[in-house]
């Protein structure tokens, strides 16, 4: 050919992806946007009362970084939990269900998990939202305590485990912090109406044993002798453990685990508290650049109290006050490595406790438990709201404008639907879920709450219920059982906590109402002269509770007498059973 070679145009195929390819370069709103999943930073506070809090009233202990988190964002004025007592509220918490739907309800005094080697413990097959976070691809941690079970039946099985209902990482207590958990602590177990019972049938017991002998001795009953002290020795070890085992308590149960590796036993309080907030500090550091959800769970400001010198003395309310102190600095230290990381704007934070101060809570004269203002009761007494109505604050840049104030009622089981929504979650359809979506009181898109009624159990006795009226202001709750304080007191103080049932309480019919809205303390009964709707009201109140009975499935009851028993072979030990020790190495 003339002139060279003709050029070949490049095939039609070819051009087209080229110029995709400059169009997405050039038109970045056509390329798929990542989605902005928000991190989720929740604190859980044990035993922390109503009114311990600063934006919450209290003017003589200090909370700044609490305060803040209200002051950029919202208070909770009437934030319910789904019992006055730690477990079952917890259960509740993470799952976004009454505890009595997970078995995790008490038939009997004993509202907690009492030991780490028991069966009992939050079911395999309940969902938390730490789970669907999870798989989600969110990094998950809980530090500090947990307190929902350690094992199962079958010997080594970790089922309950924290690792096991959806979090990557743990670090902190299976269980409590108890008051033996302290060097010089005494024993909380000889204080309850569960020991006191226990010290009456073993006393019956030795009178028993001894009557038996001596009929034996006199030669007025026809057994072997062997066949009778084997049987003695036999029952004299069931009676006595219960004693070995208040001896045994702190280094049985005073222990930290990582993971599922015992990190430290007995642990030591001195440094408890930097140490759990060092952790938490660690996995922002590893996790800045991924969606996260951390639970900083505190075993402040239950009992063993403890400090590290720095705020020893800080306080006006003795060393109640210094340990809730202490508590809103290792608050303040998160939250400001949550700043440095410029992670604020994404991150929804959420403070709460897991139920009301415990006002039968002293030593030496001195009030160790907390305050709950206004409010009437405190820990273990599910119907009072001094047990149920907990200081919450929050923060979410995003929709909610700083001092925001909620009065409407709410629900610790309302955090499971606003997280997941907020991750952008479905929330499971296979079960009853009873919590709400909190954003659009948060938002303020709507000014009454989602809920009509709730139900308020001690143990797996409902003792008071609560109804919203869909329009007006008035916030109606009927009690049906109170506990029976001791005289001129409002707590149990002989038994250093209330009972749910039998003679430790009396029941109401007809219910005593109050509006709570108008008398937050409870301390002004409406009756039927005083309010012309008073058994429309009561009767609606019923219907609720009835309706909300019928929704509830029979489960195992996971404070059975099988599940809470002591079982050695699934004791955590470092050393050998029973003298375990370790010292903590990280």
């Amino acid at each position: 050919m003339a002139g060279g070679a003709m050029k070949s145009s490049p095939p039609v195929h070819c051009v087209v992806v080229w110029l995709s390819v400059l169009c997405l370069l050039l038109c970045p709103s056509v390329l798929p946007q990542r989605i902005d999943r928000p991190n989720f930073l929740l604190f859980m506070v044990d035993d922390l009362g109503y009114g311990d809090v600063g934006c919450f009233g209290n003017d003589s202990i200090r909370t700044p970084n609490i305060d803040r988190i209200a002051s950029e964002g919202a208070k909770l004025t009437h934030h319910l939990a789904a019992e006055a007592m730690c477990t079952p509220s917890r259960a509740a918490f993470l799952t976004g269900r009454y505890p009595i739907r997970s078995g995790m309800a008490a038939n009997h005094g004993l509202r907690f998990l009492p030991t780490i080697a028991s069966t009992g413990g939050l079911p395999a097959n309940e969902t938390t939202f730490a789970t669907l976070l999870k798989q989600a691809g969110y990094a998950t941690a809980l530090i500090g305590k947990w307190h929902l079970g350690l094992h199962c039946a079958s010997g080594g099985s970790l089922c309950h485990h924290p690792n096991n209902h959806g979090f990557d990482y743990f670090y902190g207590t299976p269980i409590t912090n108890f008051r033996e958990c302290a060097e010089d602590g005494e024993s909380v177990y000889c204080m309850s109406n569960f020991y006191r019972r226990y010290k009456q049938v073993y006393w019956a017991y030795l009178v028993g044993a001894a009557s038996l002998l001596l009929i034996k001795f006199l030669g007025k009953m026809h057994v072997r002798w062997m066949t009778l002290l084997s049987l003695l020795t036999f029952c004299t070890l069931v009676m006595v453990f219960p004693e070995v085992f208040v001896i045994m308590l702190r280094p049985w149960n005073c222990v930290l685990m990582e993971n599922e590796k015992v990190a430290e036993q007995p642990y030591s309080l001195k440094d408890l508290t930097p140490n759990l907030v060092n952790k938490s500090l660690k996995f922002i550091d590893d996790n800045a650049d991924m969606p996260f959800f951390l639970y900083h769970s505190f075993l402040k400001v239950h009992t063993a109290l403890f400090t590290t010198k720095e705020f020893e003395g800080r306080s006006r309310h003795g060393r109640y006050g210094d340990n809730v102190e202490e508590m809103d600095w290792a608050v303040g230290r998160i939250l400001d490595a949550i700043e440095k990381k410029g992670l604020s704007p994404n991150t929804f934070v959420y403070l709460t406790s897991d139920n009301g101060g415990h006002v039968e809570e002293i030593r030496d004269g001195q009030r160790e438990g907390g305050h709950n203002g206004i409010l009437r009761g405190g820990k273990g007494m599910a119907g009072w709201d001094g047990g149920i109505r907990m200081p919450t604050v929050l923060r979410w840049p995003k929709d909610v404008r700083p001092g925001t104030v909620v009065d409407e009622p709410t629900s610790q089981m309302d955090v499971f639907p606003t997280v997941l929504r907020l991750a952008q979650l479905k929330t499971p359809g296979d079960r009853v879920i009873d919590g709400r979506d909190l954003m659009p009181l948060l938002s303020e898109s709507k000014n009454v709450t989602d809920h009509r009624f709730f139900v308020h159990y001690c143990g797996s006795v409902i003792h008071a219920a609560r109804y919203r009226p869909p329009t007006g202001e008035s916030v109606w709750k009927a009690h049906y059982t109170t506990p029976n304080w001791d005289p001129g007191t409002e707590g149990c103080y002989d038994a250093f906590l209330c009972d749910c049932r039998g003679d430790y309480v009396t029941h109401h019919d007809p219910p005593l109402l109050f509006d709570v809205t108008k008398d937050p303390s409870e301390r002004s009964p409406i009756t039927p002269e005083s309010e012309p709707k008073f058994a429309e009201i009561i009767s609606t109140i019923d219907k609720g509770v009835k309706d909300h009975m019928s929704s509830v499935e029979q489960v195992e009851n996971q404070f059975s007498l099988r599940n809470i028993l002591w079982r050695p072979w699934l004791q955590p030990c470092c050393g050998h059973l029973p003298f375990c020790s370790c010292a903590n190495n990280a």
